[in-house]
Parts: C-alpha cells; sequence; structure tokens
C-alpha cells in the first residue's frame, strides 16, 4: 500500500520537488503546516505519512518504535529493527513512483526530514539519486550506504539546535562527521534552540534549497 500523503500546488508548473518527513508521533498535516512559511515557487511539497500508527496518541504516526529506555546519547543501530526495515522498503518504493505522478524526476527532488524523519532521510536518500538531503534535529539510526559508486551522492544540510535534549547535539556531530568522512558534501549549522523546528530554520532551509537551483 502506497504511504499517504498531502501536497501543495504551485501556481507555475513546478520545477523541483521537495518531500518533508515528520518525526516521531506527529504526522503529514504536522509537517505540511510549514508550507506557507517556505516561499519555494518552484517547487511542489509532499508531506507523506509514516507507515506505522503511534501508540501513545491516535493521531500521531511513526517510522518505527523506539523504546522507552531508549537514549540518542549511545549511537543507535536499528538496522534489523522490523518496522525499520519495512519503512525504508515502503519509502523508497514511493519516492521511485513520485516522478510519473508529478513528471518531476528523482534528480530534482529534495528529502528533507525532522527528526526521525531525519534518520529517515539519512537512511533511504544516501541510497537513491536525489537532488539534495536535508536533516532537521536528526540523527544516524545505522551505518550509512552511499548510493553506487557511479552515481552522484546529494548534498546534505543538516541544522540542529544547541540546545535539543531530545536529539543531543552530539547525535548530530556524530551523523556529520560519519558523512564527511566517507566524501559527502555537508552545510552544518547549528541554531540557539531545542528540538524544534523555529522561523530561522525555515530560513536555513530556504537559502540551501535555493543554492542547489
Amino acid at each position: 500500500m502506497p504511504l499517504q500523503a498531502l501536497s501543495t500546488s504551485p501556481k507555475n508548473p513546478p520545477k523541483g520537488l521537495l518531500v518533508l518527513l515528520h518525526g516521531w508521533g506527529a504526522n503529514a498535516q504536522d509537517v505540511a503546516a510549514l508550507a506557507p512559511y517556505l516561499p519555494l515557487p518552484d517547487y511542489q511539497m509532499i508531506f507523506p505519512d509514516a507507515p506505522f500508527p503511534y501508540p501513545h496518541m491516535p493521531e500521531g504516526r511513526m517510522w518505527y518504535d523506539l523504546p522507552e529506555t531508549y537514549s540518542f546519547r549511545s549511537s543507535p543501530d536499528f538496522s534489523q529493527q522490523p518496522q525499520l526495515l519495512e519503512s525504508r522498503k515502503q519509502l523508497t518504493e514511493w519516492l521511485c513512483s513520485l516522478e510519473s505522478a508529478t513528471g518531476i524526476p528523482l534528480e530534482q527532488t529534495v528529502l528533507a526530514g525532522f527528526s526521525q524523519g531525519g534518520a529517515m532521510t539519512l537512511d533511504v536518500g544516501l541510497r537513491l539519486p536525489l537532488k539534495a538531503l536535508v536533516v532537521l534535529s536528526g540523527y544516524l539510526h545505522a551505518p550509512i550506504e552511499l548510493a553506487a559508486s557511479e552515481a552522484k551522492v546529494p548534498s546534505v544540510l543538516m541544522a540542529h539546535g544547541r540546545q535539543d535534549l531530545v536529539v543531543p547535539l552530539a547525535a548530530a556531530l556524530q551523523a556529520r562527521d560519519s558523512l564527511m568522512q566517507l566524501g559527502v558534501a555537508v552545510d552544518y549549522q547549528e541554531l540557539d534552540m531545542g528540538h524544534e523546528i523555529q522561523p530561522a530554520v525555515l530560513d536555513v532551509l530556504k537559502n540551501f534549497m535555493e543554492a542547489q537551483s
């Protein structure tokens, strides 16, 4: 079953696509609410719901469950978590289907995500020939696997709050360093905020996407 998603319809035919993944326990409506504050007239925006229901809130969704005692201060590896494997499969297939649905190729698609959505962005996005990746308050949940060597690895924007008490700054630094060690181009930005998407983050995202044009 394909992922359910919300989308925007720009006035002019879009030249690119922005896919934004929500975090653990949120849903597509949460991130779709950001669209009016992202003036990107050349982009269509799509916001998918994660496949699994969030057990603590009826409207919430998740890409995979997290143990109650889990701490992001450790180095997570959810490689064999069944829900992650299923989400990875569904998200990959869904992203590859978007060109036929929108007319926009993967090479003109930016994949972005907040928190657990940021972890999914790195997990899936580095395996596909996407235009770029955006990780907002995210982390690595498994060892990095790059696309085939002959394919172009997308550049990555990372934005993280210095006062983030949910996904500590150390997790962002670990993800950044892992990417850079593999030769991935990373634009890393720290902001004075917690685990959230403030207007300053949207400005950073907008500037990054405009620079990709």
